[in-house]
């Protein structure tokens, strides 16, 4: 796509250039960077409504902060495209997501103006007051700022930091991007409370000139500094009658303001800037500013694909006969599973729509839950519901799942409880990169009493496995499955019990013995093909292992009698995985097979597509004929 030109953006390289720039030209580069971001996610798709949620926000932050010098701590990162385009980016940002391209979220490894990781929620306070308490002990005079938002402070990770703040020697200011969103709407308890909040005429009147009094007197000494911010908190819940959580822990709370008007918060940030001690600003924004079809439907426009700029209709690729999605897969088959035994129940952190259980929160919603970005206590609730007696699908991305570790171990295993885990996104996820692979979720579970683990090959068998899951005693059961289509048109099977710990030979052969995990079975699969309608004479038996743990005993004795060359393959990474775990099982039996392991590489795996990274990892078709040809 040619690159617009624009007055004003065309001449930003830096928030240098942006700096130059009269406060009265700031509204019309706002526009221009929202134009430039709604044409090229057109063509390049990634995360839109997010993102023009906070252009003012972001043209604000860096017009009055001295970045890269100033800290500015994204969370949620597909928030930041504003923030990569003038901090340098926008001449590569046609490359965003893409591989060997710019990264999909904010990373220090990309550019210095990124101060932290970001691909997860939640962790922008922590990290910030990390940041603000360094520069105090370093004496760098250095402001910080946390940007937090779309549905982030549900989770618990951020309650932690915010309880620290204002217990450490910091002046950074918090600041509140309040959409009412996270990807689907945000629900709970703090939703509600922001809505409410309000500034109040009366207090604010009245602070100010006591604080000024209080000034003249010499009264404002740092050591009376923390008894007036009590006092001025209780003054503020008498007069407004009503507690604000942020000033009940002693955080100064400014707004709601206008996220929105750029002069306006370039005036506020200014009063805000050198102000002692913690602070928050409490900003509303609207998820999709500015283009009208991504606030009408944020959840759609999350992240849309590409789509018609003019008449707002997106550009989806005909799926007609194609294999339906594992996620779809998951949606329909827990709701028929749920119409049968009504002791299940659904649960998610804030992805119904992208694991589907939306499809059951509409025929069901007294049986489904979505507790807000909360991955631990997701976990720990379903645990709580399996103790008296439900039967729950707690379904979480596997990057996110890595949240909840404790809360596996301590709350669901350790009483092995009957509680389902369905790791979506397992595996290599393609464009949203190395925050986002469900990479370790194998070697982080596999040594934990009580658990199994399966991974299908196909759609059949994730039902056949969900189905299975949901019976008496199987404990806790976690079922891991990647993002995007299967194979199998054909998906919907009567649903069938697979006994726990059992694999299946899928070809016979004598020379090598390849053993897949999950859906990289296909690949073995057509690779084997292939090397037969090419006249390979070497002859390959294919076993789809079904489950990392426990492990097929019969069927790992059967291979090690009749293979001396073994390769194992696992869309999951190879240090600790289910390679690892045959290894361990054939050396713990007295056999001693030639074993070459195919996986994820011990390394973060950047961006791409997932043919792409297959090809870059060594999971590809081609990769496994050359590895078996290789033996």
């Amino acid at each position: 796509m040619e690159r617009k030109a624009y007055n004003i953006l065309n001449h930003i390289d830096s928030p240098n250039d942006l700096r130059k720039l009269k406060v009265d030209e700031l509204p019309a580069l706002c526009s221009e960077l929202r134009d430039d971001i709604i044409h090229e996610l057109s063509v390049n798709p990634g995360h839109l409504a997010s993102s023009l949620g906070v252009v003012e926000l972001t043209v604000a932050l860096h017009y009055v902060f001295n970045t890269p010098n100033d800290r500015i701590v994204w969370d949620v990162g597909h928030q930041a495209y504003a923030h990569k385009i003038i901090t340098g980016r926008r001449d590569a940002f046609c490359t965003n997501r893409k591989l060997n391209g710019i990264r999909p979220f904010p990373s220090p490894n990309e550019s210095e103006y990124d101060t932290f990781t970001c691909g997860h929620a939640s962790n922008s306070i922590s990290a910030a007051l990390g940041m603000a308490v360094a520069s105090k002990l370093t004496g760098q005079k250095r402001k910080v700022v946390a940007i937090i938002g779309d549905g982030a402070m549900s989770g618990g990770l951020a309650f932690e930091g915010l309880n620290n703040v204002s217990s450490q020697p910091n002046d950074m200011l918090i600041i509140l991007n309040d959409n009412n969103m996270s990807i689907d709407r945000s629900v709970g308890g703090m939703k509600q409370l922001l809505i409410n909040l309000n500034t109040n005429e009366t207090y604010n009147n009245l602070r100010f000139r006591i604080s000024q009094w209080m000034k003249r007197h010499g009264m404002l000494s740092e050591n009376r500094r923390h008894g007036l911010i009590r006092f001025n908190n209780a003054l503020k819940s008498a007069i407004s009658h009503q507690q604000n959580v942020f000033e009940g822990m002693n955080i100064r709370y400014f707004g709601p303001v206008d996220g929105h008007n750029v002069m306006e918060l370039v005036r506020v940030l200014r009063q805000l800037k050198n102000m002692k001690g913690p602070k928050m600003l409490h900003l509303h924004t609207i998820k999709g500013k500015g283009y009208e079809p991504a606030e009408k439907n944020a959840q759609t426009w999350h992240a849309p694909g590409k789509f018609d700029v003019e008449t707002g209709e997106r550009i989806i690729s005909d799926s007609t006969g194609q294999p339906p999605k594992f996620q779809e897969v998951f949606g329909h088959t827990i709701l028929e599973l749920a119409k049968a035994n009504k002791r299940i129940v659904g649960i998610t952190p804030a992805m119904p729509s992208g694991c589907s259980l939306n499809i059951m929160m509409k025929a069901m919603p007294s049986r489904t839950f979505d507790v807000g970005i909360a991955e631990g206590h997701a976990v720990t609730f379903s645990a709580g519901m399996a103790k008296d007696g439900m039967m729950p699908f707690c379904n979480i991305y596997s990057a996110f799942a890595q949240r909840a570790y404790d809360n596996i171990i301590h709350d669901a295993a350790i009483l092995n409880l009957p509680l389902v885990i369905c790791l979506d996104r397992a595996g290599l996820v393609g464009e949203d990169g190395p925050t986002h692979h469900g990479a370790f979720d194998i070697p982080a579970l596999r040594t934990i009493p009580n658990i199994t683990i399966a991974s299908p090959m196909d759609e059949r068998e994730l039902r056949h496995l969900m189905y299975t899951a949901q019976l008496p005693d199987k404990g806790t059961f976690v079922i891991r499955y990647p993002r995007g289509r299967g194979v199998c048109p054909d998906w919907r099977c009567p649903m069938e019990e697979i006994e726990v710990g059992t694999g299946r030979k899928l070809h016979e052969g004598n020379d090598v013995a390849v053993l897949s995990l999950g859906p990289l079975g296909n690949n073995v699969r057509e690779a084997i093909l292939q090397l037969e309608k090419e006249g390979n004479p070497i002859s390959v038996a294919h076993y789809d292992m079904r489950f990392a743990k426990p492990l097929d005993a019969k069927l790992l004795s059967e291979i090690a009698l009749h293979h001396t060359k073994i390769v194992t393959i696992e869309d999951g990474s190879i240090a600790g995985g289910f390679g690892s775990a045959v290894m361990e099982w054939m050396a713990d039996h007295g056999y001693t097979p030639t074993i070459h392991r195919l996986g994820l590489p011990d390394q973060f795996i950047q961006h791409g597509s997932v043919g792409e990274l297959h090809q870059l990892v060594g999971v590809d078709i081609d990769t496994i004929k050359r590895t078996i040809l290789s033996l």
